[in-house]
């Protein structure tokens, strides 16, 4: 349950600034905001300003009657549904082009700038979020032969039913020790831990973990894979490992290091979005593994057990993802909507309104479904359905 709280707030926080974003920036280029809400509807209350100047609040879904409202006033509501918020501009499905307040009567520099501000803020909140766990503190991948303080050995990947995974080893995992017959060995290096597993092939090794969050070690026996029945790229237990140390960094060295962060992560994900592409037209096979929702909700809650320097790093990286996706030239995403202002300037003239409209409004539909079967798959992997079976 706590888990599905911090997710809702974090998916929110981050939906919201992203509206935030283009509501700020719509509004001071004199473009009218109809409502901005935190939430999605139904609408539970709101207030704007009337003609007076005077504060009027309204409650429910009651339309707002124009004897009351300016247009270029913005109705400020809370609403039913707790993840994220919106912002309703003024021509923004290309209706009021003749009105200088609306959005479809702006130049295309005035709209780009528009539909590229709820990306920036993601961005934005990225290098913050990656740079206050900077600055709190975080491991730092050292070798086996570098002398550090609190040295140790760390589970960095659990390979998908693997020995590992069956045994609930997870992602932050410290390994302590080896046991053999009671007695513990040292695994302070990596290697320590390769060699030993490779002495065990098609036996259990038993090993001492420490969860994170948690303050006692326990021990638990994972079956070790003898090396001919090993799937190329996992070891012989499905895990990889990292030697590291805590790390913490000056305040300004550690905001430079969270713009850095974010540019790597850029980079990362269209080249991983490349490679994906080219794997739908190659006979190599698809490796990638989308979490939806449901996945993220699950990493959320594994995240915040290990401190508020990785959930900070978690958000970030959310939130640079959700930057990304949006700057796709997809319809229906930011990105397709600047898409449909190139070819605008292209032409010389905008393209249809009907037919954007059915662009978008086809693209929705895909996004929506896409999602659906991303949930679906969620729940079969974190077997959602015997969980809750389990509860009763």
């Amino acid at each position: 349950m706590i888990a599905v709280i911090v997710f809702i707030v974090i998916l929110g926080t981050l939906v919201f600034v992203h509206e935030a974003g283009h509501f700020f920036v719509a509004r001071r280029n004199g473009i009218a905001c109809e409502e901005f809400g935190i939430g999605f509807p139904p609408r539970i209350a709101g207030f704007f300003k009337d003609k007076k100047g005077k504060r009027r609040w309204v409650f429910g879904n009651k339309k707002i009657e124009e004897a009351i409202k300016e247009k270029d006033e913005t109705v400020y509501s809370l609403n039913l549904i707790p993840i994220g918020g919106f912002v309703r501009i003024k021509g923004e499905d290309g209706e009021d082009k003749n009105a200088r307040d609306s959005f479809a009567s702006q130049s295309i520099f005035v709209r780009f700038k528009v539909l590229f501000a709820g990306v920036a803020m993601n961005f934005i909140v990225g290098a913050l979020f990656f740079g206050f766990a900077f600055y709190l503190g975080l491991p730092e991948a050292i070798g086996d032969e570098d002398v550090a303080p609190n040295a140790k050995v760390q589970i960095s990947v659990v390979a998908k039913d693997s020995p590992a995974s069956k045994a609930k080893l997870q992602v932050g995992d410290t390994i302590v020790s080896t046991l053999e017959n009671g007695k513990e060995k040292d695994v302070s290096k990596v290697s320590n831990i390769r060699t030993a597993t490779e002495e065990k092939g098609g036996q259990n090794i038993e090993l001492k973990i420490l969860h994170p969050g948690e303050d006692d070690p326990v021990v638990v026996s994972v079956f070790v894979r003898k090396k001919e029945n090993t799937p190329e790229g996992q070891g012989a237990i499905g895990i990889e490992l990292l030697r590291t140390s805590f790390a913490k960094y000056g305040f300004f060295q550690s905001m430079w290091m969270g713009v850095e962060t974010t540019g790597r992560i850029v980079v990362a994900i269209f080249q991983f979005l490349g490679d994906l592409i080219v794997r739908l037209f190659t006979p190599k096979p698809m490796v990638a593994d989308v979490a939806g929702p449901v996945g993220i909700a699950v990493m959320t809650g594994q995240v915040a057990k290990m401190g508020l320097a990785f959930t900070l790093q978690f958000v970030a990286m959310l939130s640079v993802n959700l930057a990304v996706i949006n700057l796709l030239p997809l319809p229906a995403l930011d990105g397709g909507r600047i898409l449909f202002l190139i070819i605008e300037k292209i032409k010389g003239k905008p393209v249809s309104e009907k037919f954007e409209g059915i662009v978008h409004t086809a693209g929705f539909i895909f996004l929506m479904s896409l999602m659906i079967l991303v949930t679906i798959k969620d729940f079969k992997t974190f077997e959602i359905i015997q969980k809750i079976k389990d509860l009763f």
